[in-house]
């Protein structure tokens, strides 16, 4: 855990105004759409920290910040892999392909998303979405 939750104007040094922007529609974006537990820890050692998405011990999704860099990770399990491979067509080539690029382990298929904009929103939420349904109406 973070022992101060960093503010925004912390945020927008760390990120920059623009990356801090795509921060912000992406919270928002899992906002609208789920109601979970949030988050804040030190983002280990390559990040600066960590902001968690979870619901009952499960984590949904963590985004990262260090300096000038945003990182928005999936953990998809064996199952998760099995409906993204059903439905990669719906997906950009770019998810696709970071999708293939990323490693599987035994506990999952570890996918970092580098988002410099909102571009891949949408493909984001459809991600989201095979993790776990959305519990919020829209």
């Amino acid at each position: 855990m973070l022992e101060i939750i960093p503010s925004e104007s912390i945020m927008i040094d760390l990120l920059g105004q623009s990356l801090y922007d795509v921060w912000q529609s992406l919270c928002s974006a899992i906002d609208e759409r789920y109601d979970m537990e949030k988050t804040w820890s030190s983002g280990g050692r390559n990040w600066i920290c960590e902001y968690k998405y979870r619901k009952g011990g499960k984590t949904l999704c963590p985004l990262y910040a260090r300096d000038d860099c945003l990182g928005f990770m999936i953990v998809f399990g064996k199952d998760e892999r099995t409906k993204f491979e059903e439905n990669r067509e719906s997906f950009s080539w770019e998810v696709q392909k970071i999708y293939d690029d990323s490693k599987t382990y035994h506990d999952g298929k570890w996918i970092m998303f580098y988002p410099d904009d909102d571009s891949l929103s949408a493909d984001f939420m459809k991600l989201l979405a095979i993790k776990r349904k959305p519990n919020r109406k829209r």
